[in-house]
């Protein structure tokens, strides 16, 4: 309603002008020599305003025809553009549904369409990926990684093809340039950790492990691997920290420890270690400088006063106890374990000995011997470090299995029907 108020508004204020010019009157007269042109003022101007409405036209048609080849320029770009983004699309449907073929073909299309952007090169190198070209894929990487703009890209292709094939010297170089064009990424760091782990650098590995890997095992590989004392040390006091009950972790920092001229704290540390998780070679490094049996039973009943119904805490007093000829406490501690249900083959091992130790060579001894060591052979087996992984049995601990190559899965388990929680270094 508005905009037709308006443009009446408009026609009457035109046509009262014209009506005003009309009713003004007047001539306008052009003189060249002799010659002169006459005309009322009213015709005078119409002729004007269609002057200038021919030029502008004039002009306009010029202005337009220089423009056309741009425009035709830009058409053509245009249906260009078009035809490559549709081929890009195709190209990744093909990607999707593992055509390498159709897709080499529509990248090949996006490419003369498109030219060589980010995203045709980065297409072409899956495609060719895809297809199993592996060096035409690094042809386009390198593409890539020569790019300011898209450098990151090229160098993530070509670390991952390097990883693949095991070219840890060459992961490892194209992981410090992907790192210094684009710090901090996530996905960068998961590749630096594996490739520390392949590599076995520790203390990267340790550096940018996850929370949920065997950080511990990790902590004490790195401390093993480090040449400066001081840096050792406070890994493996952060190796211990991480999991008290990770006796290899424990027995580092405590011999760290003493080594340094704190054997209170070293002691403090095993009896830690012992209450989170005991440990047979902890029970021996605690003991290690008792002078007499009775003083190693007292050490022993310190070593075990937080965790005194484990297993490993009865077997400890009863050894210790039977070693100083106290059959009776050995006794009591061998009977707890066996009404705990968690004997295994070195408590029924010890009762035989402990036969022999009250009875002496007699046939009541042997035959309590012998119905002891028959139990053993039927008992579950002791305790030893086994992979979570393969369930190779393993003398020692050690950051990798030898048979597997799984880093951090070597675990100190009760027997083959035993489990051990695979993330848990303990």
């Amino acid at each position: 309603m508005r905009s037709a108020i308006t443009i009446l508004l408009l026609l009457a204020i035109g046509v009262a002008g014209a009506m005003y010019l009309y009713d003004l009157g007047g001539t306008v007269q052009i003189q060249v020599g002799e010659a002169w042109i006459g005309t009322s003022f009213p015709i005078a101007l119409l002729i004007l305003a269609v002057s200038f409405l021919v030029l502008h036209g004039i002009l306009s048609a010029i202005a337009a025809l220089r423009r056309m080849p741009r425009r035709l320029r830009e058409r053509r770009a245009g249906r260009r553009r078009q035809d490559g983004d549709q081929a890009v699309t195709r190209a990744l449907i093909a990607l999707a549904a593992g055509t390498p073929e159709t897709a080499r073909l529509e990248v090949r299309k996006a490419r003369k369409y498109l030219g060589d952007t980010p995203q045709t090169l980065l297409l072409t190198a899956e495609a060719e990926r895809l297809a199993g070209r592996e060096e035409a894929a690094a042809d386009a990487f390198r593409q890539l990684a020569e790019r300011e703009d898209a450098r990151f890209l090229g160098l993530r292709g070509l670390l991952r093809q390097a990883m693949q094939r095991g070219d840890w010297a060459a992961a490892q170089a194209l992981a410090r340039e992907a790192e210094a064009v684009q710090p901090g990424a996530a996905w960068l760091k998961e590749e630096r950790a594996q490739l520390a782990l392949q590599t076995r650098d520790w203390q990267e590995a340790f550096a940018l492990a996850a929370p949920e890997t065997p950080r511990p095992a990790l902590a004490l590989a790195a401390a093993e691997q480090e040449p400066d004392p001081a840096k050792a040390a406070e890994l493996e006091r952060q190796a211990f920290q991480i999991d008290k009950g990770f006796a290899p972790a424990a027995l580092a920092h405590a011999r760290r420890l003493r080594a340094a001229g704190s054997p209170r704290r070293a002691r403090t540390v095993l009896e830690e270690a012992w209450a989170a998780g005991p440990h047979p070679d902890l029970a021996e490094a605690y003991l290690l400088d008792e002078p007499d049996a009775l003083s190693r039973v007292k050490a022993a009943e310190t070593l075990t006063r937080r965790n005194p119904e484990a297993a490993e805490s009865r077997l400890l007093l009863a050894r210790a106890a039977l070693a100083a000829g106290l059959t009776g406490r050995a006794r009591n501690a061998l009977e707890a374990l066996l009404a705990s249900g968690e004997a295994d083959r070195r408590a029924y091992v010890l009762l035989a000995e402990l036969e022999e130790a009250e009875h002496g060579e007699t046939a009541e001894a042997r035959a309590a011997q012998s119905k002891w060591l028959r139990q053993a052979a039927a008992a579950p087996p002791e305790p030893g470090w086994r992979c979570a992984h393969c369930s190779t049995d393993h003398r020692a601990w050690a950051p990798v299995c030898t048979a597997c190559d799984t880093v951090g899965q070597i675990h100190w388990t009760q027997g083959p029907r035993a489990t051990v929680p695979a993330t848990t270094a303990a």
